[in-house]
């Protein structure tokens, strides 16, 4: 497998994660991940090659004696607003200690504003609140700047600055937050930058990076 660079920063935690640390110590620990094509695993050549999987197992081996199960409700497609809106069938089904949430890219792909994504954010957070789980939103991917497509085309300053909104509000709410656009910058030695053919979405590369770098940081947060 290509390099994937370590990276101290990748998380940031607002605050400490009481629920999952508690389910931890039980020896079971369920997390809920919400979003869109990079929870549901597109992209990847086979699904027990994307994130989700990949999570689930990495954190099983870096938790000994925890029964982890990772449930995987990404929709691809969706903006923040459209995940938000499943929030409350999808908690009550899973019963989570932890809820990962990804969101803004497809905002910006839509052409949303900062201040629409930010009202969705806001809708969503108010949907979470009715759940003792703890929060870590996780955002945006970089695309490629070498690639000659034109939806994806002059894309990344948008992107940034979602991310950058995302990592803003979340610190006002004590979510934590997965960073994820800013931490690809060092994907240079990963397969083509860990992003697929089709420049949006992860190829098996990325995908393992990126699932490795949650596990061990939230295994981290969780010891």
């Amino acid at each position: 497998m290509a390099q994937c660079p370590p990276d101290a920063d990748f998380l940031t935690l607002n605050r400490p994660l009481d629920a999952a640390r508690a389910a931890v110590a039980d020896g079971r620990l369920t997390i809920l991940a919400m979003g869109s094509s990079s929870i549901e695993g597109i992209g990847a050549s086979a699904p027990d090659l994307s994130f989700v999987p990949l999570l689930e197992r990495g954190l099983e081996a870096r938790l000994p004696g925890v029964e982890v199960t990772v449930v995987n409700r990404g929709i691809g497609g969706e903006n923040a607003g459209q995940t938000a809106a499943r929030f409350p069938a999808e908690i009550e089904a899973a019963d989570p200690d932890l809820i990962l949430w990804q969101l803004g890219a497809n905002d910006v792909l839509q052409d949303r504003t900062e201040d629409a994504f930010l009202t969705d954010f806001r809708a969503g957070q108010d949907l979470l609140s009715e759940s003792e789980a703890d929060v870590i939103v996780i955002d945006s991917q970089r695309v490629p700047e070498d690639r000659d497509l034109d939806f994806i085309r002059g894309r990344n300053p948008a992107l940034g600055a979602f991310a950058a909104l995302t990592a803003l509000e979340a610190g006002r709410v004590g979510y934590g937050v997965f960073n994820r656009f800013e931490t690809m910058t060092g994907w240079a030695d990963v397969d083509n930058g860990g992003v697929g053919p089709d420049g949006l979405h992860l190829n098996d590369a990325g995908y393992a990076c990126w699932a490795e770098l949650t596990a061990e940081s939230l295994a981290g947060a969780l010891r």
